[in-house]
C-alpha cells in the first residue's frame, strides 16, 4: 500500500494482517482502471434460478456474469425508485387540481 494510515492504534511497522482488516483498523479498498474508489461489496450466498445464470454467463463474455447480475439490481432499484417519484409527482398533481 502506497498510503499509511493515519489511525494512532495501528502500528505502522508491523505487516498488515487480516486481523487488522476485520477489527476495522483499516479497510481495504478497491479502485478501478481510472483510479477512482470502487464501491465496496459485501459477500452473500444466493440461490438462483439455473436459467438467470445462464442467461447472465451467457451475456457476459470477459466481463464477470455476477457483475451483470449486480448491476441489474441496482438498476432495479434505480427503476423502482424513479416509479415511486412519478407516482408521487403525479399524485400531488391530481390533488391540486
Amino acid at each position: 500500500m502506497s498510503k499509511k494510515s493515519t489511525s494512532a492504534s495501528f502500528d505502522e511497522g508491523a505487516p498488515i494482517t487480516q486481523l487488522d482488516i476485520k477489527s476495522g483498523k483499516l479497510l481495504l479498498r478497491k479502485r478501478g482502471e481510472t483510479g477512482a474508489l470502487l464501491p465496496s461489496k459485501q459477500r452473500v450466498n444466493i440461490y438462483l434460478d439455473s436459467a438467470i445464470i445462464e442467461h447472465f454467463k451467457s451475456k457476459a463474455g470477459e466481463r464477470g456474469y455476477q457483475t451483470m447480475i449486480n448491476d441489474a439490481l441496482k438498476q432495479a432499484l434505480l427503476v423502482e425508485s424513479i416509479e415511486a417519484t412519478i407516482k408521487k409527482t403525479i399524485r400531488a398533481e391530481l390533488r391540486r387540481q
